[in-house]
């Protein structure tokens, strides 16, 4: 769910949504587009958003309420996805309208349900406080540097930096208030916090299924099994003489030490022991980092635009925090879905706790640790007795598919980074949207981060072509090629009609092939190698045209050529239909042509392997629509004719 404080990049739409958006028209057409629910939103809530609104009514940029300026960037964010051909049932906001209504509903009975089943605790910490401004500081009001060992990331928040590791407040490193540029002061707070932690067995047994699922991504179970580590903390070498002298002040640990590093590590079996040594190593003086491990996970806070969370033990004007909302946001639009095609908005049930059900959720890497430890935990916490294979009736477990970064020319963009994404708007100044959907497809970010170049917006670019237009050529040169081609020809010898007869068994066993060899690769999420495929199946129909129809002027046997079409409309009828998912707007512009009305049926996986006549009322007197010259199916960009 994009934040509700920006338009759409190229990273939310080529890194998730085009990816989402391809599984869940497949899945309309392999299983019924009644057993399909594609719903995302707009994430209205969080420091970020009211950080950033802050700072444009500050600027002049902006004016009215917060409110406002979210519903502003919702819609901006809707327009693209829509631009892009982004096929949701529901594109919700998680603050506004009924959607938001049912949301603070269902967050509420959320964090009861967790109360309930002995999994929160109150926590008091410290928190930043600006002097200055007499105000707690949110998350995004604090900046500093992250002390998660080995981070890389260029910006750290109060209790989380820009690659998503998360830490306590009081461990950031260098603070610095965003309103005052002051260090701030550490005042307490009490907040509720979920026990995350003690679910590190059962994330395990999770982890273990993981490995067993073809589509999990070895990425990210690797990211999360760093955070099912016990609790450490690295010290740099030349503190080792310090820590012989107060190793008796500290809680039990076992020191581990490689020659070969810069720095040995303290291993606990307890958070709260790791918690008193890193207070007893900073009284000394000694620099340190704490390791990734399962801690807290805090739900609630002091900002006053959030949800507002359940008065528990007194522990009341307090707000849900962005993230643990987000994360069954999903859940609450599915409700809203339901309500607004006049059903029970109580069947979300069937969708979200039902063995006979699957959720798939597209997430970046950045957000494994959200969506992997603290989302299974908190599922699985919504039961009597917490398991990694619910009972039917409570929340089953979502399969994540995760994406690695996409890149802007081979590096990390960031809206609060050096590098800046291009919007997704803009893109479609250079390229269509079935272009950019061909392209972001086929980047197989479930194995690697892979760099976008377009060539309009890379000043290295030189005089190659443009690498973004290699799928989309494949679209609007080939594909378009062989469409048109079975048409024209048609058309000019045979009236418009197809022949009777039957297609070639060497086309119906590859035909067959191409569909086992796709739907394995959608099966295991491996969408790069669906558009391999049908970049392969694709020119060889054209090869295959080509030869057929060099056969028919070389020994002038009209034989020949009605063969041809029977067998080229077999081809591109199967191409069309596994296109679909990629194409929407082309393959369905064919299917006009074809002069056919029952599109579902067209589309319908259970009879992929029927032939064009199958869905023809009368084959013999059936006419296809006319195709005047010059009509494109797959166009291309204006920008892109010389």
């Amino acid at each position: 769910m994009p934040y509700g404080n920006k338009e759409l990049h190229f990273g939310h739409i080529g890194g998730v949504f085009i990816h989402a958006d391809f599984l869940a028209r497949f899945l309309r057409d392999r299983i019924g587009k009644e057993n399909v629910i594609f719903v995302s939103g707009t994430d209205c809530y969080g420091s970020p958003i009211v950080e950033d609104y802050r700072q444009s009514v500050s600027d002049g940029s902006f004016e009215g309420s917060i409110e406002d300026y979210v519903r502003s960037n919702h819609q901006s964010q809707k327009e693209a996805l829509e631009s892009y051909y982004i096929a949701t049932n529901l594109f919700a906001a998680s603050s506004i309208g009924r959607a938001g209504e049912i949301h603070q509903q269902y967050s509420y009975n959320f964090i009861k349900t967790l109360y309930e089943n002995g999994h929160l605790k109150k926590i008091t910490t410290s928190q930043f406080y600006d002097p200055e401004h007499e105000v707690f500081l949110n998350g995004r009001q604090v900046v500093g540097q992250c002390p998660i060992d080995g981070c890389q990331s260029e910006k750290a928040y109060a209790d989380e930096c820009s690659l998503g590791h998360q830490y306590m407040e009081k461990d950031l490193i260098n603070p610095k208030s965003t309103l005052s540029g002051k260090k701030p002061e550490m005042r307490a707070v009490t907040n509720w916090y979920f026990k995350l932690e003690e679910f590190q067995e059962l994330l395990r047994e999770w982890v273990e299924g993981l490995k067993e699922n073809p589509g999990a991504r070895h990425f990210m179970i690797k990211s999360i099994e760093e955070f099912l580590e016990p609790p450490v903390i690295y010290v740099k070498n030349e503190y080792l003489e310090v820590l012989n002298k107060i190793e008796d002040k500290l809680p039990d640990f076992t020191l581990e030490d490689d020659e070969n590093k810069s720095s040995f590590e303290l291993v606990f079996d307890k958070l709260e022991d790791r918690e008193k040594a890193c207070s007893i190593l900073a009284e000394n003086a000694v620099q340190f980092r704490n390791g990734k491990t399962l801690v807290p996970f805090r739900l609630t806070g002091n900002i006053e635009w959030g949800v507002d969370a359940p008065t528990l033990e007194g522990l009341d004007d307090l707000t849900v925090w962005v993230w643990p909302e987000s994360l069954w946001a999903p859940i609450s639009f599915t409700q809203n879905y339901l309500e607004k095609e006049n059903k029970d908005k109580n069947k979300w049930k069937e969708w979200w706790c039902s063995k006979g059900a699957k959720v798939y959720q597209f997430i970046g890497e950045d957000n494994v640790y959200f969506y992997g430890p603290a989302e299974m935990a908190m599922f699985m916490g919504q039961g009597d007795n917490p398991s990694v294979e619910p009972p039917e009736g409570e929340l089953q477990l979502p399969d994540l598919i995760a994406n690695n970064h996409l890149l802007f020319l081979d590096k990390k963009a960031s809206s609060s980074g050096k590098v800046k994404p291009p919007m997704a708007k803009d893109l479609l100044d250079y390229y269509t949207a079935e272009q950019l959907r061909a392209h972001f497809l086929s980047f197989g970010l479930g194995i690697k981060s892979v760099g976008f170049k377009p060539k309009p917006l890379n000043p290295k670019g030189g005089s190659h072509g443009d690498p973004v237009l290699k799928e989309g050529n494949l679209l609007s040169n080939v594909f378009n090629h062989i469409v048109r081609s079975c048409f024209y020809t048609m058309q000019k010898f045979n009236d418009g009609k197809l022949p009777i007869g039957e297609v070639s068994q060497e086309v119906l066993n590859e035909a067959k092939e191409i569909i086992f060899e796709y739907e394995k690769a959608v099966y295991s999420y491996e969408f790069h190698q669906v558009m391999s495929l049908m970049d392969n199946y694709i020119r060889g129909i054209n090869k295959y045209w080509s030869k057929k129809y060099k056969e028919y002027k070389d020994q002038d046997d009209k034989s020949i050529l009605l063969q041809l079409f029977i067998d080229g409309f077999h081809m591109l009828r199967t191409a069309t239909v596994l296109m679909h998912p990629v194409a929407p707007k082309g393959t369905e512009m064919i299917l006009e042509y074809l002069n056919l009305d029952e599109a579902d049926d067209f589309w319908n996986w259970e009879r992929i392997f029927e032939p064009v006549y199958a869905f023809m009322d009368n084959p013999e007197e059936h006419e296809f629509k006319f195709l005047e010259r010059r009509v494109d199916f797959f166009e291309k960009h204006p920008s892109q004719y010389k």
